[in-house]
């Protein structure tokens, strides 16, 4: 759908043909705007039946999304299993979004920060759209993932001595040096992301358990449940929990003081290792809105559930991927309950 970009700080507002991600103004987030109603979402066989709730734009229908919501092993646990995309997480679900557009404005380089699976992730699909790949990645990256990307997908990759905040500051110089795509966390990949929500709405849960990291996943699903909630004949919605590490737990610690303030990662899971998470504040005002709240769980707790991940299902997943059902088996909540299963990278 057309859409126009409002700063959701000074309100400044950007046709759909402005190349950036970022306010020009005052440097803060951009939001998708759509220019009229959304429709209601009825017959979904591909990912790209999203198209009319997603930003206008020129996309190559790749395979993504559409992934397997199955019955898990506890009572009232579902598990929607994001693991089944190309490159094994949720992120690709932005990134088809994103590097369209990249290749749309006329980019021949894109640049990102990551913990690991967004630069897998958009290293992927910029080698498929014949664009550069420069990837800043935190000290905290599993070596392993590092080197895949850097071998399989052609990426510049450098890993930089700090966590991901500190690389996604090198990422918006390394953009404005260069000008080149500046990709990652930012208004194109929320929209990609949020298409999870109108994927499991159907199957009426009562609690959606998301892992938490930079809280762009999180952020995204809160905007589809309002989405939802201005098209769909629903008689009530789910509460979304969203999940962080107790050893990196911002959000938790913002809900409850009404500030979001920097938390240096100690966590193993480096995929929700982010000390000041970049939509964090949103993510905050819309659980308070639809009346979610962020819970945390132990490294130990996550790596007990990864090892049962596999017992019970012979699947692999990453300590963050498996947070979320360590979180549900914490909490218990009545009623019926999804499970974001968001990566299996190791």
């Amino acid at each position: 759908m057309d859409y126009y970009l409002k700063c959701t700080i000074c309100g400044e507002i950007y046709e759909r043909h402005y190349e950036g991600q970022t306010c020009n103004k005052c440097g803060g987030l951009l939001e998708v705007v759509y220019k009229g109603s959304l429709p209601r979402i009825r017959k979904i066989s591909s990912f790209w039946d999203f198209k009319p709730i997603l930003p206008k734009g020129n996309y190559r229908e790749f395979e993504v999304g559409l992934t397997k919501t199955i019955k898990g092993k506890e009572e009232g646990l579902w598990l929607k299993l994001e693991i089944d995309n190309p490159t094994h997480s949720f992120k690709d679900r932005g990134s088809v979004i994103e590097v369209a557009k990249a290749k749309e404005y006329g980019f021949d380089e894109l640049v990102c920060a990551s913990t690991g699976n967004m630069a897998y992730s958009l290293a992927y699909y910029a080698k498929a759209y014949n664009i550069k790949a420069k990837i800043f990645v935190s000290k905290n990256v599993s070596k392993d993932k590092m080197e895949y990307i850097r071998k399989t997908h052609d990426a510049d990759v450098t890993k930089i001595d700090g966590d991901f905040t500190m690389a996604q500051k090198h990422a918006e110089h390394y953009a404005k040096a260069k000008n080149v795509f500046l990709a990652g966390d930012y208004c194109y990949r929320k929209e990609g992301q949020k298409t999870i929500m109108y994927e499991i709405i159907n199957h009426a849960p009562d609690y959606v358990f998301v892992p938490v990291g930079n809280a762009t996943l999180l952020s995204g699903m809160l905007k589809a449940l309002n989405e939802i909630k201005s098209s769909h004949a629903l008689r009530k919605l789910p509460k979304i929990v969203g999940v962080e590490a107790e050893k990196c737990s911002p959000l938790y610690k913002a809900m409850k003081t009404g500030k979001l303030r920097y938390e240096e990662p100690k966590t193993a899971a480096d995929a929700i290792a982010v000390g000041y998470p970049t939509f964090g504040m949103q993510a905050i005002g819309l659980l308070k809105k639809f009346g979610g709240y962020i819970t945390t769980v132990g490294d130990t707790e996550m790596k007990r559930e990864q090892e049962l991940f596999y017992e019970k299902y012979g699947l692999v997943a990453e300590l963050a991927g498996v947070a979320s059902i360590a979180a549900y088996k914490k909490t218990r909540p009545k009623g019926k309950s999804i499970a974001i299963i968001s990566g299996g990278n190791i």
